[in-house]
This record gives C-alpha cells, structure tokens and sequence, in this order.
C-alpha cells in the first residue's frame, strides 16, 4: 500500500509539473486557445443579448473526459506493470 501511495504522490507531482510546463513550451498554442475562448465568450454574449440563445447553457465534454479516461487508464496499466517487476 505505501508502494501505491508513494507512486501515486509521484505521478501527480509530475503531472503536475508538466501541465504547468506545457503552456510555456508552447507559448503561441495556449495564446491560440485564449483568443479562441474570448471570442466563443463574446459571441455568446451577443447572441444573449439578441435573444437568440438561452439564458443557461449547459457544457458536458465527454469527448475530452473520455480521452482522458482513456490516457489515464492506459498510465496506470503501465505504471503497474512496471512496479510489478
């Protein structure tokens, strides 16, 4: 059990560390999403404004949770499979 939780400490700061490095390792992708979220944010806003959207609008991603589960599940099989050996 303390193999699995000292593991798992480990792949989180990890994780961690390169979620947080990825913008900076490419600094023009991540200026690409945030111009990409204003203009959704402003366009929403004025569809808002002219009636033509509802008041509330609910966001599921459940492609990005899916591959994310995916990636994951595919993390730990590996990772235990080498903490086996």
């Amino acid at each position: 059990m303390q193999e699995f939780l000292l593991t798992s400490l480990i792949a989180s700061v990890v994780l961690t560390v390169v979620i947080n490095l990825l913008p900076m390792l490419f600094p023009k992708s991540s200026e690409k999403v945030e111009r990409k979220i204003h203009r959704k944010i402003a366009e929403s806003i004025e569809k808002q404004q002219q009636g033509e959207q509802p008041r509330v609008r609910v966001f599921f991603p459940w492609k990005a949770m899916l591959l994310v589960s995916l990636v994951l599940t595919v993390v730990v099989n590996l990772v235990g499979l080498f903490a086996a050996r």
